[in-house]
């Protein structure tokens, strides 16, 4: 009996990793009560996709940003989906080219400025004109593809000021990147380096209706533009 116990302990972790969006979803939702249940089930759905896809092997590790809500709310949450625990809940910058309090534009295009939507792997860190920085890699071709090209990384910026925008009515702006607060960059950045997923979901028709991600159960459709 105390073997099977000390056996079951040790695989825990290797089974949370491989868990299901619907064995996850409900133990995420406990810890994270204030995310959208329906954002967080199409991002645990579009890590299943990649997963079966092989776009990636197996990321222990998911961070969610709902452009949906104003920058003046936390609105990235940073999951380990080993453990099914919350790592971080934060306020995450958009594009200045995306809108003022709420975000509202999107692009995949160089020059516009604006956020880009969808499932992305994060990649290397380096030291650049912001900080401690990661590249993220776009997995959805004309969604969010040209990622990398247009330098759309996650960085430390002192504009993400919670007071701040409070004051004046929303956080303040980057070039497109999801930039954080200087005191957690290093941290959330060093949480989702090397391969871990990262889904930024909007109310874009097209894309929740075309992703390669989302549904990939269901039969093959056209593909979002």
């Amino acid at each position: 009996m105390r073997l099977a116990l000390i056996t079951a302990c040790l695989l825990l972790p290797s089974v949370f990793a491989t868990a299901s969006a619907q064995e996850l979803l409900p133990r995420l939702l406990a810890a994270a009560p204030d995310i959208d249940p329906e954002v967080l089930a199409l991002a645990l759905e579009a890590r299943e996709c990649a997963m079966s896809d092989a776009a990636v092997d197996g990321p222990q590790r998911l961070a969610v940003i709902d452009y949906t809500l104003p920058s003046t709310r936390k609105r990235l949450w940073i999951f380990d989906l080993r453990k099914a625990a919350l790592l971080y809940e934060e306020h995450v910058a958009h594009g200045r080219g995306s809108g003022g309090n709420m975000a509202t534009r999107f692009s995949n295009i160089e020059g516009s400025y604006q956020s880009s939507i969808g499932l992305f792997v994060a990649a290397e860190t380096y030291q650049g004109e912001n900080g401690y920085s990661l590249r993220l890699d776009g997995l959805e071709p004309g969604i969010n593809d040209n990622a990398r090209e247009r330098l759309l990384v996650m960085h430390g910026a002192d504009y993400v000021d919670p007071a701040q925008a409070r004051r004046q009515g929303r956080l303040g702006r980057s070039w497109g990147c999801p930039a954080v607060r200087k005191s957690v960059a290093h941290g959330v950045i060093d949480s989702l380096k090397q391969g871990q997923l990262v889904f930024a979901y909007a109310e874009d028709a097209a894309w929740l209706n075309g992703s390669r991600y989302l549904h990939c159960d269901k039969p093959e459709r056209g593909g979002a533009h």
